[in-house]
């Protein structure tokens, strides 16, 4: 599984590079603030929709330490996904919330 570092991804966001980043935080988790423009689908519910994601692009996985997204993106991987888990979650994001 690949992986990337919370400053990583600040950097990519702070260029405005085209990412997709993909949250598996529970819902009241997220209302804490989640990375602009992530897509919220918490880890119970991404089996059931997966098919909101698009096999051609590549996520960029967070929840709050990196182990549900660590689930997640193994998950997605065997499901034909492309996907990196961000490591150290949220608990290292220093960038911007909403």
């Amino acid at each position: 599984m690949k992986t990337i570092a919370a400053q990583e991804v600040e950097q990519l966001v702070k260029k405005q590079e085209q990412i997709h980043i993909l949250d598996v935080r529970e819902v009241g988790e997220v209302k804490t603030g989640k990375i602009p423009n992530a897509l919220n689908i918490p880890l119970p519910l991404l089996e059931f929709r997966m098919h909101e994601l698009d096999k051609a692009n590549n996520y960029i996985v967070v929840c709050r330490s990196g182990g549900r997204s660590g689930m997640a993106a193994r998950f997605l991987e065997q499901q034909g996904y492309s996907v990196t888990n961000m490591t150290g979650g949220m608990m290292e994001w220093k960038g911007e919330t909403v």
